[in-house]
């Protein structure tokens, strides 16, 4: 693999591992509690390489940077995920804080040095 110096890949790593965040908590609720052997082999393999993805894009950005948005993603995905397929409540204070957790994540990226 290329050298993690440039920024750029490891900000697209970053989103891999938070979109595969959103796969591996999707997958982990429609396992029913590890029980329906499918979601839960597909809960395992992306929670492995949401994690594998994350180390890599730390090689490069700060710790609570990388953290933050990886966790930004994965809640604001798992959020809309849940609204959309499981019929989790979409009022509008919850719709409000999806859009704040956005706002974070823009700003960290933006304001990255």
């Amino acid at each position: 693999m290329a050298s993690l110096s440039a920024a750029g890949t490891a900000w697209t790593l970053l989103l891999i591992a938070g979109l595969l965040e959103i796969l591996w908590s999707a997958s982990m609720k429609a396992s029913e509690g590890f029980t329906k052997h499918l979601f839960t082999g597909v809960t395992l393999i992306a929670a492995w390489l949401s994690f594998w993805l994350l180390g890599l894009a730390m090689k490069s950005l700060p710790l609570g940077t990388a953290y933050a948005v990886w966790t930004g993603i994965g809640a604001v995905g798992a959020a809309i995920l849940g609204m959309v397929f499981f019929k989790e409540p979409a009022t509008a204070a919850r719709i409000l804080c999806i859009v704040a957790i956005i706002g974070g994540i823009l700003g960290l990226k933006l304001l990255h040095t």
